[in-house]
C-alpha cells in the first residue's frame, strides 16, 4: 500500500491517555454514583427500558479489578457518517483488550450495523490495526446507516453475537446510533443474554454532548478543517475585494460547527439556527440582516464579505419549520400515494390540497429548485435531507432581490456579486488533530474497561478535556440518562436528545459580543492548517467552544 509522508509520520504518533489508563489494567476500579433519570419522559422510558433504565454514572478510580484481565471477544461497529478519529477509537479498544489479555479478540463488523445483522465480520490483528492508527476515515471496516429496529433485525443481531461468541458489542456513532446501542443492550438483557453493549460519542456536528460528554469526537478536526478553508476564502475575498461568499456548513440540527468556525475565523455574518428559532425570524428578516451588513460595508467601499450558514437553518425558520414538519408527516402517511405522482407540478398540486393554508402559501413562494429539494427522498428517519437544500443559493437570490429594491430607493449604491459554497464532506475524514487522536484513543480504551468490568448500556466518557490529557477523567454514562421521546415516522420514539447551541452559553455570548463589529469592519482571522508537530499551544489546543464552556 502506497502512503503519504504524513501518513507514515502519523503512524509513529503515540496518543496521550488519562493517567488512570496508563498503569496496569488490574488497578482500574469502578466508582458508581447514584441511580440516574432520563432528561425527559421518565415514565415512558422506564417502561421501554425495563432492564437498563436508571443505571448510575461510572468513574474510573485506582483500585483492584480482578475481572479485567479475563479473555474477551468483542465486536466493533462504525455507524453513521464519518468523523475524524474513528480508527483511533478502534485502536484504543484493541490495545486495551490486548493489554488486559493477549488472547482477547476484536472483530470488526463490515459496513456498519448491517454487518452485525448479516454476520459480515473481519478479525482485527496487529498488522491490520497498525495500517489505520491516527488516520482519518472509516475505511478500515466501513460504516453504514442501517438501523437495527425490526424484531427480525434484533433477532439476527443476537444470533450473530452468539455464533461469534461475543462478550460485547461497541457501537461508535452519534445520537441515533447510540440510541440503537441502548435498544440493543435492552434487547440482550430482555433475552437473558450477557452480551454487553457500549457506545462511543461520534459526530462532527457536536450535538451529542452534556455535562458528562463534553464533546463528540471529530468536531475538533472538522471545525479546524472548515476554518482553514473559510480563512483561505476570507483572505481571497480581502484580496479580490469583489465577492460575497455564502458558505453553508454541515450541522443539521445544531449550529455548533457554524459557531465554532465563526469564533475561529471572524466572518462578517454567521447565522445561528437556534437564535433564528428563538427570535422567530422569518426568511425576510434574515435577508434584511445580511443586507444591512452589505449596505454598510459598501458605504466603506468594501463590496465583499463572508456569510456562514448552518446546514439546518431552514428547519429553524418558523414558516419553513412548519412546512417541513407537515411535509415529513404527509410523506410518512401517504408514502405510496405520493410515490405514484409523476412530475413536480402534479406533486405541488397534490400538496396544495394537503398542506395547511399557511404552509401551502410558503411552498408556492419558493423557487422551484428549492421546492423540489424539499420533496427529495427522505433520510432513514423519515425527515427531509436538509444537506441537499441549497439554502446558500436561496439566500443569495433573496439578497439580490432585496438589494435591487434598495438600489431603486438610493439606499444602496454598491456592487453585489456572490459565490456559494458547501463545506461538509471536506471535514469528515481528515487526519485527526492531536486532540481528536488522543480523545478517541482514550474513548476506545475506556470502552474496553467498561466491558471488562461487566457494564452494559453505557456510553464511553472522557471529561476535563481542556486540561492536559494526563488529567482527563474517564468513565461511563448510562445511555438512557440522555434520552427523551421524539416524533419519528409519525410516532413517538426513544432517542438521545440532541444538544443545541445555548444562547445563554459562553460560546454564543462571546460571538454575540463581537458580531456587530465584524459585520461592518473587516476582522478576518486566518487559523491556517491543522498542525501536528510543534508547540502544544499550536498543536494540542481543543476548540474555542470547549475552552469557553469550561472557562
Amino acid at each position: 500500500m502506497e502512503i503519504s509522508a504524513l501518513q507514515k509520520a502519523r503512524y509513529a504518533y503515540r496518543p496521550k491517555l488519562p493517567v488512570i489508563l496508563t498503569g496496569p489494567v488490574s488497578d482500574i476500579a469502578i466508582e458508581f454514583g447514584t441511580p440516574t433519570e432520563s432528561v425527559a419522559d421518565q415514565a415512558d422510558l422506564r417502561a421501554l427500558f425495563k432492564h437498563s433504565y436508571g443505571k448510575p454514572l461510572a468513574r474510573f478510580v485506582k483500585g483492584k479489578n480482578d475481572k479485567i484481565t479475563r479473555r474477551l471477544t468483542v465486536g466493533v461497529i462504525l455507524s453513521g457518517g464519518q468523523a475524524p478519529g474513528g480508527h483511533n477509537v478502534i485502536a484504543g479498544l484493541y490495545d486495551g483488550l490486548k493489554k488486559g489479555n493477549k488472547d482477547s479478540k476484536l472483530l470488526g463488523f463490515l459496513g456498519g450495523p448491517s454487518g452485525l445483522i448479516e454476520n459480515k465480520v473481519v478479525e482485527i490483528t496487529d498488522a491490520f490495526m497498525d495500517e489505520y492508527r491516527n488516520t482519518g476515515g472509516f475505511d478500515m471496516i466501513g460504516s453504514g446507516r442501517t438501523k437495527i429496529e425490526t424484531p427480525e433485525q434484533f433477532a439476527a443481531s443476537l444470533e450473530t453475537a452468539k455464533k461469534l461468541g461475543l462478550d460485547a458489542v461497541v457501537i461508535i456513532g452519534g445520537d441515533d446510533s447510540n440510541t440503537n446501542a441502548a435498544l440493543l443492550a435492552e434487547y440482550f438483557l430482555e433475552k437473558g443474554e450477557k452480551i454487553q453493549v457500549i457506545g462511543c460519542p461520534k459526530t462532527i456536528d457536536g450535538d451529542l454532548k452534556n455535562e458528562h460528554i463534553e464533546t463528540s469526537f471529530g468536531f475538533d478536526t472538522a471545525t479546524k478543517t472548515y476554518s482553514e478553508l473559510i480563512g483561505n476564502i476570507e483572505r481571497d475575498a480581502n484580496s479580490a475585494k469583489k465577492y460575497w461568499h455564502f458558505i453553508k456548513l454541515m450541522g443539521r440540527s445544531a449550529s455548533h460547527i457554524a459557531l465554532e468556525c465563526a469564533l475561529q475565523t471572524q466572518p462578517n455574518i454567521c447565522l445561528i439556527s437556534e437564535e433564528v428559532e428563538a427570535k422567530k425570524l422569518s426568511l425576510g428578516q434574515i435577508v434584511d440582516q445580511i443586507c444591512d451588513s452589505i449596505v454598510k460595508r459598501a458605504a466603506n467601499k468594501e463590496n465583499f464579505g463572508v456569510v456562514l450558514i448552518p446546514e439546518g437553518l431552514v428547519e429553524f425558520v418558523p414558516e419553513m419549520k412548519k412546512l417541513i414538519a407537515e411535509l415529513n408527516d404527509l410523506m410518512a402517511h401517504y408514502a405510496d400515494e405520493f410515490a405514484g405522482l409523476s412530475g413536480f407540478e402534479t406533486q405541488a398540486a397534490w400538496l396544495g390540497k394537503k398542506l395547511s393554508a399557511e404552509s401551502a402559501k410558503v411552498f408556492a413562494s419558493l423557487p422551484a429548485e428549492i421546492a423540489k429539494q424539499l420533496l427529495m427522498d427522505r433520510d432513514p428517519h423519515g425527515n427531509v435531507q436538509v444537506s441537499r437544500i441549497e439554502t446558500e443559493k436561496l439566500l443569495i437570490g433573496m439578497v439580490e432581490q432585496r438589494l435591487a429594491e434598495l438600489k431603486k430607493t438610493g439606499s444602496y449604491t454598491g456592487k453585489f456579486s456572490a459565490l456559494a459554497h458547501f463545506f461538509g464532506y471536506e471535514g469528515r475524514c481528515a487526519f485527526p488533530s492531536n486532540f481528536d487522536a488522543d480523545y478517541t484513543y482514550a474513548l476506545g480504551f475506556t470502552a474496553f474497561v467498561l466491558i471488562a468490568s461487566g457494564l452494559t448500556g453505557y456510553l464511553s466518557s472522557v471529561k476535563n478535556l481542556t486540561a492536559p490529557a494526563d488529567q482527563w477523567v474517564a468513565g461511563g454514562v448510562p445511555l438512557t440518562m440522555m434520552m427523551n421521546m421524539e416524533q419519528r415516522h409519525g410516532s413517538k420514539k426513544p432517542v438521545i436528545r440532541k444538544a443545541l447551541v445555548e444562547l445563554d452559553g459562553k460560546p454564543f455570548k462571546a460571538f454575540a459580543a463581537k458580531r456587530a463589529e465584524w459585520a461592518v469592519k473587516t476582522s478576518f482571522l486566518f487559523p491556517g492548517a491543522i498542525q501536528y508537530y510543534g508547540p502544544s499551544e499550536v498543536c494540542d489546543q481543543p476548540t474555542k467552544t470547549l475552552i469557553l464552556e469550561h472557562s
